[in-house]
C-alpha cells in the first residue's frame, strides 16, 4: 500500500513540474507543490521502515 501512495506522489509530483511551465500564473507555487510531492514520495516509505 506504501509503495502505490508513494508511486501517486511520485508520478504526481513530476506532472505538477511539467504543468507549472505551462500556466500563466502560479509557476512557483506548483513548481514547490511537485517538489514537495516528490520529496513525501521518497520520505514515506523511509519513515515506515524506520518504525
Amino acid at each position: 500500500m506504501m509503495f502505490i501512495l508513494a508511486l501517486i506522489l511520485f508520478i504526481g509530483g513530476l506532472a505538477l513540474f511539467a504543468v507549472a511551465f505551462m500556466v500563466t500564473s502560479f509557476q512557483a507555487v506548483i513548481f514547490t507543490a511537485g517538489i514537495l510531492a516528490v520529496c513525501l514520495a521518497m520520505a514515506l516509505p523511509m519513515l515506515k521502515s524506520a518504525k
